[in-house]
């Protein structure tokens, strides 16, 4: 019976550490854990050099006084593996390894994938994180196993950081927004300890807050899985920001779907699903973390703005317009409170300009911020950026401090300091505020990104079911849109009246006995409209016959003409090797791709988390009637989606496509259909 593999806790907190390599990388291990204060015992090891770092050097590993806690291996590849399996032998906690050209090696004539495959056999059960990567920062108890300058520093508790490049997380460390981090991690290559075995074991310490993620590859899909439930168990928020928005990592295939999910619709769906925050830039992901540390998941996405400056109020209003935040109407008794502590010439709104009139009035500035929070808000902000300490004397903004510290005591709700620009929130001041309970955002736009994120968080977020990750079994092939209608119909996909003909004149026999109007089409042909091989609304077996003769097709499918349509809709599914199969809704029809108008879940998704993604379409208003048109019957097309969805589940196949569905105020029917059963590149 296999061993179970050792936990992580060893590795990141450890009591010994073991240093295995005599260069510079190593000995700069060696002062990185001498500088962020760690206490426990440090053992070079070298066969040849007398001392490392400026300790003395142990000529192996057996040599040790006992097996070590966690070891940092910087030694070239080759040895590294050796290495690894004396320390597995010897029982110790766990290893970095520091080493590149392993998997990540895309030379031809490399033997990275073998040597990655005889890491992994010499690791066994002890846990390993890499290889190509920096290793780990552990700022709550002080180690350092890290080979190079870093900016952390040591804190009582704050938010985990792990990412897959190991110079982004030096960057990372460099910030200076205040963020507290407790754990900075890179995970390399992710040979066997990926991303979500080390979330999950950062999470266990009672002194994280938040982690954040910097995705490249996803990895193993069911431990994210579990990643997110054990974070929904500890009521810990993950943020992510997941690299690989563009699509030609993709090529789009003989369907629109392809091209409308790209490389990272599933990624995005995933994490979605997994109740994960998205954001797109570094800078949210550290705000964002930033403000889940101070205050948490917010309440709702309803906010409120001060600021003595109107042009600071719209800038802010402004800013918030490409977020989903909100800033309410003024009500009654905020109304009533400004008006008492700001007088009658101050015009009342949300974002508020103050004016200048109560600058250095604690007590008015405490009154009118608690006044602004009286609304069904979730947070506030006070917008203010700090002079240069250099220059100027920032003693009357301490007293805005002072007022916001305030009314944060008498509402009870967090208010935060809002510097315009980065640079004008000083990481001192920063500190200062997180202190005193505070939240310090460093610029409008990343401070809008947050709050949206927090926004998002703070929402209910049920477990959801796992992914479906079976891969297509079918052979590779791509059925006739007749084969694939009737596969969808005898699962409850509406489809219209048809027959097939191998003639002209068998055509509009058919079409007669179909009924008018008929669509005839060419089979065999992908994107019929743009080959020319669909013509609509023919009303006679004349018209039928014509139409036919001038097509370049060798048989036919005639069908009836759905007529009185709302809108046209694409459903898709397509098989993505990385993240299962993506549910895709869309506006559909010939100008699917020119619209980009789509959602992507992830199979499977409930009727409810369908008809959520339908309403987000910019063609939704069309669904629900525009400017007095009839609505479509919103019924029929999720239970389209639905039969699909069913489909793909009982029977995995690469790809369908229905589009276009044309829904009406009675039906949703599938005007064309597509099922590609397998890889057939």
């Amino acid at each position: 019976m296999a061993r179970q593999r050792q936990t992580l806790d060893r590795l990141l907190r450890p009591r010994s550490v073991a240093v295995i390599g005599g260069g510079t990388w190593c000995a700069n291990v060696i002062d990185q854990c001498r500088k962020i204060g760690f206490t426990g015992d440090i053992w070079p090891v070298h066969p040849s050099k007398p001392e490392v770092g400026g300790i003395a050097a142990y000529p192996s590993i057996e040599a040790l006084p006992s097996p070590p806690d966690a070891s940092f291996i910087g030694v070239n590849r080759d040895i590294t593996i050796d290495a690894v399996r004396t320390l597995a032998t010897a029982d110790a906690g766990g290893a970095i390894c520091f080493a590149s050209g392993f998997r990540e090696a895309k030379a031809e004539l490399d033997d990275g994938d073998h040597l990655e495959d005889a890491l992994l056999d010499a690791a066994g059960d002890m846990p390993i994180i890499g290889p190509n990567c920096y290793g780990l920062i552990n700022c709550l108890d002080g180690v350092a196993l890290w080979p190079d300058q870093h900016g952390a520093e040591r804190v009582e508790n704050g938010v985990a950081l792990i990412t897959q490049s190991s110079n982004i997380a030096i960057n990372l460390t460099m910030q200076t927004r205040g963020v507290p981090l407790a754990y900075v991690v890179t995970a390399g290559n992710q040979a066997q300890t990926g991303l979500a075995d080390i979330g999950t074991a950062v999470l266990e310490d009672p002194r994280v807050t938040a982690l954040g993620l910097h995705i490249e590859g996803m990895g193993d899909l069911r431990a994210m899985e579990a990643l997110a439930d054990r974070a929904r168990d500890l009521g810990k928020p993950i943020v992510a920001l997941k690299i690989g928005r563009s699509d030609q990592a993709r090529a789009a295939t003989i369907s629109h779907t392809a091209s409308l999910a790209g490389s990272d619709a599933g990624a995005r769906a995933f994490l979605s699903r997994l109740g994960i925050a998205q954001v797109s830039q570094l800078s949210d992901l550290l705000e964002t973390l930033k403000l889940l540390h101070v205050v948490g998941p917010l309440a709702s996405d309803r906010i409120a703005s001060a600021s003595c400056s109107g042009g600071e109020a719209s800038l802010i209003a402004d800013t918030a317009v490409d977020h989903a935040v909100k800033f309410p109407t003024l009500n009654d008794r905020q109304k009533s409170g400004l008006r008492t502590a700001l007088g009658p010439k101050v015009a009342l709104a949300n974002p508020l300009d103050y004016h200048t009139y109560i600058w250095g009035d604690v007590k008015a500035l405490t009154d009118t911020f608690a006044a602004l929070m009286q609304g069904d808000l979730a947070m506030g902000m006070v917008v203010l950026d700090f002079p240069r300490a250099d220059r100027c004397d920032a003693a009357e903004w301490d007293k805005v401090i002072e007022a916001v510290a305030e009314a944060q005591r008498i509402t009870g709700r967090p208010i935060g300091i809002l510097a315009s620009l980065p640079e004008t929130m000083p990481e001192v001041t920063a500190k200062r505020l997180m202190q005193a309970g505070i939240m310090p955002f460093s610029g409008m736009r990343a401070a809008m990104a947050a709050i949206e994120c927090a926004a998002w968080l703070g929402k209910p977020c049920p477990q959801p079911a796992p992914v479906f990750l079976t891969p297509p079994v079918m052979a590779g092939g791509v059925l006739t849109e007749a084969k694939a209608k009737d596969a969808l119909r005898s699962y409850g996909l509406q489809v219209p009246q048809s027959g097939h003909a191998q003639s002209p004149e068998q055509a509009a026999q058919i079409a007669a006995s179909v009924g008018f109007p008929i669509v005839l089409k060419g089979e065999g042909v992908a994107h019929k409209t743009e080959a020319g091989a669909v013509v609509l609304n023919l009303i006679d077996e004349a018209a039928v016959q014509e139409a036919a003769r001038t097509m370049c097709a060798h048989s036919f499918l005639i069908e009836e003409m759905i007529t009185g349509g709302v809108a046209e809709l694409l459903i898709g599914v397509t098989h993505d090797a990385a993240h299962g199969y993506l549910l895709t809704v869309a506006a559909g029809g010939t100008l699917t791709e020119i619209l980009q108008d789509s959602q992507t879940l992830l199979v499977p998704s409930t009727r409810q988390d369908v008809d959520a993604a339908i309403n987000r379409l910019k063609i939704a208003p069309l669904l629900h009637g525009y400017r007095g048109a009839p609505p479509a019957n919103i019924d029929a097309i999720l239970d389209a989606v639905m039969s699909v969805q069913t489909f793909v589940q009982e029977n995995p196949v690469a790809e369908i496509e229905v589009n276009p569905l044309i829904a009406t105020p009675d039906r949703a029917v599938a005007a064309d259909a597509l099922i590609r059963t397998g890889d057939n590149s």
